[in-house]
């Protein structure tokens, strides 16, 4: 049963492509007790634009500035939060590319870290072979479906 709604949680995230366009960038994290891979991003704060947000989480997550090329998806379905049950989730998506190559690690393996909370790593995942099972959120599920849809891989 869902418990009463009575919060949303935005969260704003970027679908970043390498310089040739084959590749995605994923984020492993380690938060709040769980493993799990998504899109670079996080939740909006009060007072802030998404595209600001965007490019806050993005200093903050790697360090690097990001061009945002166009939106792409904007939650259209319910989804009750992960973490906190009386909250609707509501997830932006905008594709975007790193304005620099990237001057943050790029791991070649799932998880590369300790496993404490807060713990992130990112690596680049060929379109063509990235998959829904690539990804733990069911929002993100559906926009690696577009994604594969789009653009035709």
């Amino acid at each position: 049963m869902i418990q009463e709604i009575t919060n949303f949680n935005i969260r704003v995230y970027a679908i970043i492509f390498n310089e040739d366009k084959t590749q995605i960038l994923l984020s492993d994290e380690f938060q709040l007790g769980m493993q799990m891979t998504k899109f670079p991003g996080g939740g909006l704060k009060l007072g802030e634009g998404t595209i600001e947000c965007l490019h806050r989480e993005a200093n903050e997550e790697f360090g690097q500035e990001i061009e945002i090329i166009d939106h792409f998806y904007t939650t259209d379905f319910f989804q009750q939060a992960l973490f906190y049950k009386d909250h609707q989730l509501i997830s932006i998506y905008y594709l975007a590319r790193l304005k620099e190559k990237p001057a943050f690690k790029i791991s070649t393996k799932i998880n590369d870290f300790e496993g404490k909370n807060g713990d992130q790593s990112f690596r680049w995942i060929l379109l063509k072979r990235l998959s829904v099972n690539d990804v733990t959120l069911p929002i993100d599920k559906k926009v690696v479906s577009l994604l594969k849809k789009k653009f035709e891989v």
